[in-house]
């Protein structure tokens, strides 16, 4: 198909347009009745244009209806549009070939043609005005007229042109300084009214036309020549995972080398459609845009079109197997990823143990058992949880911390000595025995001194917990300068539950 050509005007409807006008001129000039059988012809002239488009009318609703048979899918659009354009246009010209009957049967009284077409009191100059001004018709109408032009004008969304013509032919502003409805009936001829009247049916006829030869133009404005074929292959990702599916859509894009689409992502020209950007942050990015081509009617199409890819930090994997160890009773923090696959697809199970996701790419692995545990690493791919790789790790007790006494210094500052001098002041103030692993620390355990033992000169004495109590409090009272304190036998738990004997800490008076 092919888009059809708009419906311009005969030289017999100009012909009449100019006659409309001369004998309106002349009216206002209030020539003789001559003037009057003038719009007699005019309004007989009118008529036969009407039937002239009637005819034609039916040949464009009977051509649109043959296409439907034969591609319903994708004339049915169209031609529901075509049928409302028909319902409006035949409820607005009933309307003002009621309106003009009504006024022909105010001004001829039981004389009066029920068509409207002959009329005795053509120069009833009351009639029109009674029947439009004084009862409000008039109104109607003039509303009537302008939801018609509406329509058609909002039906050519696509075509400002079309909607320039349409506001000019049914336009119902103000003329020279009076209403519409008051410069079309007031003081008017009874054969002039109806002539207007007429006119603005034969109008309705002419635009249903235009109208219904757009929109069947439309069923193949979406249509293009084609002069090129060529074989794509279109993949869901072009990135597989051992175990998973390569899914690939095979097609053929016919395209017409004579028409250069324009494309655009995010708003920004694409020249050739070659996209490219640099990936300079890591994860799943999503881009979107469209593409513009120009169809058979010259309107430009607007294409949509989405995708995604992901960007992955270049990675190797290193890895010393005599130090795939766990601890027990801590957190072990580990970071776990899978390339080309979102934090969010990925899942972490621990067979002796529990994984907890704490951020994307990052687990707190726990081990519950003794001696081994196993770490499998899967991933969501095509809605399906596939094995990724994992180990198995060793478990290992957290190493032994050192024993070492805290005091207070002069300035009232936390210190830890493990051999060394102090008086027996910062030796009763506030001290306690503590176990960590100080400023060399590889991982983060609390421990808890359960008892110690405090040798003297004086004796031996064991309690529980990580203080001195009363009796070895006396006992440092006694002690002078150059005698030895020494803290034997501490016993610390860590977080792993397991108790420990930690080294021995002498202190000089």
């Amino acid at each position: 198909m092919s888009g059809a050509k708009n419906c311009p005007e005969t030289p017999r409807q100009k012909m009449i347009g100019m006659m409309y006008l001369v004998l309106t001129a002349m009216l206002a000039l209030n020539v003789s009745v001559q003037i009057l059988d003038g719009f007699t012809m005019v309004d007989n002239s009118l008529h036969t244009t009407i039937e002239s488009s009637e005819l034609r009318n039916n040949g464009l609703y009977s051509d649109f209806q043959s296409l439907f048979d034969k591609n319903p899918d994708k004339v049915r659009e169209w031609l529901e549009r075509a049928k409302t354009v028909k319902g409006k246009s035949d409820s607005l010209y009933n309307y003002i070939e009621n309106f003009k009957v009504s006024i022909v049967k105010l001004a001829d009284a039981e004389k009066a043609d029920p068509k409207a077409r002959k009329i005795s009191a053509r120069d009833n100059l009351d009639k029109a005005g009674e029947y439009a001004i004084l009862g409000g018709n008039g109104k109607k109408l003039k509303k009537n007229i302008e939801n018609y032009r509406d329509f058609l004008v909002n039906l050519s969304v696509n075509n400002p042109s079309k909607q320039k013509m349409y506001q000019a032919i049914f336009d119902t502003k103000s003329r020279d300084g009076k209403p519409w409805v008051d410069g079309v009936f007031q003081m008017m001829p009874v054969a002039a009214v109806i002539t207007i009247l007429t006119k603005y049916q034969s109008d309705i006829r002419s635009s249903e036309a235009e109208i219904v030869q757009y929109l069947k133009s439309q069923t193949d404005a979406m249509d293009f020549r084609v002069n090129k074929i060529t074989a794509f292959v279109v993949p869901k990702s072009s990135y597989v995972i051992r175990g998973g599916r390569y899914s690939a859509q095979i097609i053929l894009s016919a395209v017409d080398s004579t028409k250069t689409p324009e494309y655009f992502v995010g708003g920004s020209s694409v020249p050739k459609g070659l996209y490219e950007v640099g990936c300079t942050a890591t994860g799943l990015k999503n881009y979107s845009g469209q593409i513009k081509l120009v169809g058979n009617d010259g309107m430009i199409r607007n294409y949509p079109f989405k995708s995604e890819y992901m960007v992955g930090e270049p990675s190797a994997t290193v890895s010393n197997e005599d130090l795939n160890v766990v601890y027990r009773g801590i957190d072990n923090k580990f970071s776990i990823s899978v390339p080309g696959q979102p934090s969010e697809n990925i899942t972490v199970k621990v067979t002796g143990g529990t994984a907890t996701k704490t951020a994307n790419g990052k687990y707190i692995i726990r081990a519950n058992q003794d001696n081994q545990i196993n770490i499998a690493v899967f991933a969501k791919i095509d809605g399906k949880d596939l094995p990724m790789g994992g180990g198995a790790y060793r478990v290992k007790y957290i190493p032994d911390p050192k024993s070492w006494l805290q005091y207070n210094d002069a300035s009232g500052l936390a210190r830890l000595i493990q051999d060394g001098n102090l008086n027996k002041r910062s030796l009763k103030d506030g001290v306690a025995i503590i176990a960590s692993y100080g400023a060399d620390e590889l991982i983060k355990a609390n421990f808890t001194v359960t008892s110690f033992t405090m040798v003297t000169t004086f004796g031996s004495i064991r309690t529980s917990g990580s203080r001195f109590n009363g009796k070895m409090l006396s006992d440092i009272d006694k002690l002078e300068g150059g005698d030895l304190l020494q803290l034997k036998n501490i016993k610390a738990v860590g977080p792993d539950g397991k108790e420990r004997s930690l080294g021995p800490i002498v202190i000089e008076i």
